[in-house]
C-alpha cells in the first residue's frame, strides 16, 4: 500500500511564523498568553500549552496585567493594544505580515472614502478573528458584507471601495464583485487582497485527491480553512475522511485500498499529518 502526504499542505507562511516565535519565547522561559487561539487545531495548541503556552478569550483582556501576550495570526482591532498597553502588558505582534499590510490599507482607504462621502466595504465572514481585526480599523464603520443578500447595506449611488479578508474564496469575492458593479451608479474600485497561500491550495488539492483510492484530510473542527478545503477533496474524491487526530481513523476505511493520500488545512502541523500516516500503518500492520 501507498501512503503519502500532500506536500502542498500543512501551515502558510504566517502560522509557520507564529509558532516559531511562540516556541522561542516558550524555550526562553517567558510566561506567554495568547489572545485566543493560536491556530484553530486543538492538537497543536495542546503542544503549545504542555510547553506553558496559556489561551485565553478576548473578553478577558481586562483581566491581563503585567503580562506578555501573543496577538495571533488573524490580528487585532487598535483598541485591543490600546486596553493591553493600558494595563502593563508586554505586546508579542505575531499577525501575518499580509494581514498586516490590509489593515493598513482599509484603515487609509476609509479615510479617502470618508472624505469623500463613499463607502468601504469589507467582504468577509462575520465573527471571524481577522474581520473583528479588520473592521477595527475603521472604527467599524465599514460595511461587512458575506453574501449577496447583504448588498441592501450599500448605496450604489455613492462611492465604493471593496477589500476582501485574506480567507475568503476567490470565485466568492469575484461574484458578489460583479453584484456590486452591475448596480454602482458612482465609482466602483475593487482589491483582491485573498492570500495566494490559501486559493492556491484549492487546484493543488484537487488534483492530489483525484490521485488515491482514500484520502485522510487532516483539521481541526474550528477551522473554517479546514471545512472549505475539506469539501474541494470530497467533491472530487468522495472517500474522503475529516481526521481530527489519528483516534479518528477506521480501519474499514482501507478495505480494497491500494493507495491512501493525507492533506490538510493551512492550520494542520506537518507532525500531525506524520502522526496520521503513522497511525495508518500501524493499524494496517504495514
Amino acid at each position: 500500500m501507498i501512503i503519502e502526504i500532500d506536500n502542498h499542505s500543512g501551515f502558510c507562511f504566517g502560522v509557520t511564523r507564529a509558532t516559531q516565535k511562540t516556541e522561542e519565547l516558550l524555550s526562553s522561559g517567558i510566561n506567554l498568553t495568547c489572545l485566543g487561539e493560536i491556530v484553530h487545531n486543538q492538537e497543536e495548541v495542546q503542544r503549545l500549552s504542555s510547553m506553558g503556552m496559556r489561551s485565553t478569550e478576548q473578553s478577558s483582556i481586562s483581566t491581563l496585567k503585567n503580562e506578555t501576550v501573543l496577538i495571533r495570526t488573524h490580528g487585532e482591532p487598535p483598541s485591543t493594544y490600546k486596553k493591553l498597553k493600558q494595563n502593563g502588558n508586554t505586546i508579542v505582534d505575531a499577525t501575518c505580515p499580509v494581514v498586516l499590510k490590509l489593515q493598513d490599507r482599509i484603515r487609509k482607504s476609509f479615510e479617502k472614502q470618508r472624505a469623500q462621502n463613499g463607502q468601504l466595504v469589507i467582504f468577509g465572514k462575520p465573527g471571524h478573528a481577522e474581520v473583528i481585526g479588520l473592521m477595527g480599523q475603521t472604527g467599524n464603520g465599514a460595511i461587512l458584507i458575506h453574501s449577496e443578500t447583504d448588498l441592501e447595506k450599500i448605496d450604489f449611488a455613492r462611492p465604493i471601495e471593496i477589500f476582501s479578508q485574506t480567507t475568503m474564496p476567490v470565485d466568492a469575492f469575484e461574484h458578489i464583485c460583479s453584484k456590486i458593479e452591475k448596480r454602482a451608479k458612482s465609482s466602483f474600485e475593487k482589491h483582491d487582497t485573498i492570500c495566494r497561500q490559501v486559493s492556491n491550495r484549492v487546484p493543488y488539492l484537487k488534483d492530489f485527491s483525484s490521485k488515491y483510492d482514500v484520502i485522510l484530510f487532516v483539521s481541526g473542527k474550528n477551522s473554517s480553512n479546514g471545512k472549505a478545503l475539506f469539501e474541494v477533496c470530497r467533491k472530487t474524491n468522495p472517500s474522503t475522511h475529516f481526521v481530527v487526530s489519528p483516534g479518528d481513523i477506521e480501519l474499514d476505511w482501507f478495505s480494497g485500498v491500494q493507495r491512501v493520500g493525507i492533506c490538510g488545512a493551512t492550520s494542520t502541523p506537518q507532525w500531525l499529518m506524520e502522526q496520521v500516516k503513522n497511525h495508518v500503518r500501524s493499524i494496517l500492520n504495514l
